[in-house]
């Protein structure tokens, strides 16, 4: 009996080993980067997707490998201002998720660290990634607007086509948008309205949109929280935060691509300058770019689109044809590395007072 139990716990190690090879092969890392990353034993991982998946690849990456992974969930906001406060010497030593308009500041300021990652082959197109190696994207998100259609039909208000149609007196008080101190979201919304528009006319747009937005949520994925119960009417944000609450049950989100024109975020994963753990975090970003991890978005909730050529995109989407990632701007990357923070500064310049208590920070 005791030779036959033995066999058997034998039998289960090596097959829990194969199994976890066979993961490995599906992350493609180099084995010395493994063994190396092994051996620093530990990786802290400050995350700006929704918590569910952060939770989800932070622990199959600790199942994968034996690393102790730390992890906080923080907006992109406040991971940029957090790392930049440390001054080279970070508290983490990855970032993962959130829109990659934060990640081009950082990357700007010396505050990420380039890395060549061979999985950075399966990238579906060249402006997945930062040319110099700064981050890599791991999925597409659609900005856009949701409405509460309920709420639209009791105030027999028709839904918003376009911008410019948001800034029509009969949507007073019922936008909700992000606050562009703490979201990246709202930095994507601002820099999508300068590359439209151009400078001036953008931020003549904001000081008009101010006029009909009730709130500025911390996050960027705020507005879509509260649209199905009514409390926000029409929502801006990411299509696939809508997404998640309609498959919640809220049968009365619409989901709406401007018909004049829209742009995307790139969910995006890099390295801290100064990691402590440095080659833990070059393993990390290559797990980033595999199935191993973007397929585990599906089932914490997340339905962007994944944007490496070895993934399987996220069952929910089939249900939602007319979120097409084509139907966008050219987006000028180049123009958001350079000017993201003077234009969040503009932008704040021209509300003056109207920067007031609705600019939510917890």
């Amino acid at each position: 009996m005791k030779k036959f139990l033995a066999f058997l716990l034998a039998a289960m190690m090596l097959l829990g080993c194969m199994a976890v090879a066979g993961a490995e092969d599906r992350v493609g890392a180099d084995p010395e980067l493994v063994a190396a990353a092994q051996e620093e034993g530990e990786l802290v991982v400050y995350g700006s997707c929704e918590e569910p998946y952060l939770i989800a690849a932070c622990q199959h990456f600790e199942e994968l490998y034996g690393i102790k992974v730390s992890y906080q969930r923080l907006s992109t906001g406040e991971v940029q201002t957090k790392i930049s406060e440390e001054k080279g010497n970070p508290s983490a030593d990855v970032w993962f998720g959130g829109t990659n308009d934060p990640y081009n500041e950082a990357a700007a300021q010396g505050l990420l660290m380039a890395y060549e990652a061979k999985n950075a082959s399966h990238l579906l197109k060249p402006f997945y990634q930062d040319p110099d190696g700064y981050w890599y994207g791991i999925y597409q998100g659609i900005l856009g607007f949701m409405v509460n259609t309920e709420e639209l039909a009791r105030l027999n208000v028709e839904a918003p086509k376009t911008w410019d149609d948001l800034l029509k007196e009969e949507y007073k008080g019922l936008i909700w948008l992000s606050n562009p101190n703490t979201a990246g979201t709202a930095k994507l919304v601002i820099n999508t309205m300068v590359q439209m528009k151009g400078h001036d006319e953008a931020m003549k747009y904001f000081v008009e949109l101010d006029k009909n937005i009730a709130q500025y949520t911390k996050s960027g994925s705020g507005p879509s929280k509260k649209v199905g119960v009514g409390e926000c009417v029409v929502g801006i944000g990411f299509l696939h935060d809508g997404v998640y609450q309609i498959l919640q049950g809220y049968d009365n989100i619409d989901l709406i691509i401007p018909e004049d024109g829209t742009s995307y975020e790139i969910g995006s994963t890099a390295i801290f300058e100064g990691a402590e753990h440095e080659n833990a975090a070059k393993l990390w970003v290559e797990y980033a770019l595999s199935p191993e991890c973007v397929e585990l978005a599906d089932d914490a909730g997340s339905y962007q689109f994944l944007v490496i050529d070895n993934a399987e995109q996220p069952a929910a989407l089939a249900s939602f044809e007319s979120l097409d990632p084509s139907k966008t701007i050219e987006y000028d990357f180049a123009d958001a590395k350079a000017n993201t923070s003077k234009y969040v500064q503009d932008y704040f310049d021209a509300l003056g007072a109207a920067a007031d208590d609705r600019f939510k920070t917890e």
